[in-house]
């Protein structure tokens, strides 16, 4: 079983002192925070910034974006994709506003227990937004100690209660940084694809390395979108972004399958993300 002596932490440290992106979220407030995490799950950082800055402008706070439209929300999300995160955040700063006076909790039960934050995202803000030594194991984390400790090139599609207890031995005093620098670690140097090892802080120890890196026995889907369910949804999301109100009729001529047209609607609706109006959709209010 690794422990603590197996991870150069301070090498890896001070590596993400010098190379670190200047991202906005690591100089604002707790809702900011909150937001990003949202913002970031499935969704690359590049995409995420310009959509973040208006959304914190905005909504600067818990109560700015309770008080909004729905819609509004939706509108405002874009292209990210996976809208139903735009609604779960609505409705979570109604009820950080409501019911912890406009402050993002710092208690990962409490934060748990907001629409849309399960245990990895209460974890990354307890972490990112109030210093706190939680365990944090993204996708990016998670490659990096399978690599280094484990000799795997990738981990499995879910950590497990072993994995969990093994990475929290590893993490040091100063939890908050060492979440951030292993996740930057593992999304700039460790990476999926064509990992950059000799920029790495630990490839002197990376047991991946040493055994000459064996491909994984884990088969990787890699996930389609054209033609999908999740593509026809994101048309018809921005064409009631764009025109506010459109039919049936007019919806179905931006797709070639009519019942896959009328499918995506019933699940929109479902979602919350859509409403009928009687002869036309709009976004939900």
């Amino acid at each position: 079983m690794a422990g603590k002596t197996d991870i150069d932490v301070e090498g890896v440290i001070n590596w993400f002192g010098i190379t670190k992106r200047d991202l906005p979220w690591r100089n604002t407030t707790p809702w900011g925070v909150m937001v990003s995490e949202f913002m970031l799950q499935q969704t690359p950082v590049n995409r995420v910034l310009p959509v973040w800055t208006s959304w914190i402008e905005r909504w600067p706070t818990p109560a700015d974006l309770g008080a909004a439209k729905k819609s509004d929300a939706i509108t405002a999300w874009g292209r990210l994709g996976y809208p139903r995160r735009a609604i779960r955040l609505h409705e979570s700063a109604f009820i950080i506003n409501r019911d912890f006076q406009n402050e993002v909790p710092q208690d990962i039960d409490q934060l748990m227990s907001l629409p849309g934050v399960g245990e990895y995202t209460a974890s990354a803000i307890a972490a990112f937004a109030f210093n706190q030594s939680a365990l944090v194991l993204d996708i990016n984390i998670r490659r990096l100690f399978a690599r280094v400790i484990d000799g795997q090139e990738h981990p499995t599609s879910a950590p497990s209660q072993s994995e969990r207890a093994r990475r929290s031995e590893l993490i040091p005093a100063d939890g908050a940084t060492w979440a951030a620098a292993t996740m930057e670690l593992g999304a700039l140097i460790c990476k999926s694809r064509n990992p950059t090892c000799d920029l790495c802080p630990l490839a002197h120890t990376c047991s991946w390395k040493k055994t000459g890196y064996p491909k994984s026995q884990i088969v990787r889907k890699s996930q389609k979108w054209e033609g999908t369910d999740r593509q026809c949804r994101g048309l018809i999301l921005q064409a009631l972004r764009e025109s506010h109100r459109a039919t049936s009729t007019e919806l179905k001529k931006l797709w070639d399958k009519d019942s896959q047209v009328e499918q995506a609607l019933k699940t929109l609706l479902a979602d919350g993300l859509i409403q009928n109006t009687g002869k036309s959709f709009t976004l939900a209010d």
